[in-house]
């Protein structure tokens, strides 16, 4: 029988960013690395879809928990190199990242229940701001992509 319980995260991720209908963009900060904001993020795990693990990660990072038809999938990924740091949770010889864009609008800013194993605090910020604060590229692409579209398109 095949063990489960990976021993390594599989390279294939969810971007989720989660704004208001105003566009302020929610961006959480990581615990270990102090100074690198985010959107919500997270590898898929065994047998899960990108819309499945999006809105399992929205809920363990947050505490949001959201219907399934209020994700909006962008129908889009974006492959890039895994950031050194992270590597050693990948298989060896692993060095890229397939991650898959996905936008949730909620009704106005909420309070954040953080996962203090992942992030150590939370911001609101205007879509700008909030992408010019990102570490990651295809965070801050995701962002303003997203903020060029029409409101009621969000």
């Amino acid at each position: 029988m095949i063990n489960p319980v990976l021993p390594y995260k599989t390279p294939i991720s969810v971007l989720v960013v989660i704004h208001t209908p105003t566009l302020d963009i929610l961006l959480l900060e990581r615990a270990l690395h102090p100074g690198y904001w985010q959107s919500v993020t997270g590898s898929l795990e065994a047998g899960e879809t990108p819309a499945e693990a999006a809105l399992r990660e929205v809920a363990e990072e947050t505490g949001l928990l959201v219907p399934a038809q209020q994700l909006r999938d962008w129908r889009q990924s974006r492959e890039f190199e895994i950031f050194p740091e992270w590597r050693r949770r990948y298989a060896p010889g692993v060095t890229r990242n397939t991650e898959h864009l996905f936008s949730l609008q909620i009704p106005t800013r909420q309070r954040i229940r953080l996962a203090p194993a992942e992030h150590r605090d939370s911001c609101w910020l205007p879509p700008t701001e909030a992408a010019a604060r990102c570490f990651s590229p295809s965070n801050r692409d995701a962002i303003l992509q997203i903020a060029k579209l029409p409101a009621d398109s969000c």
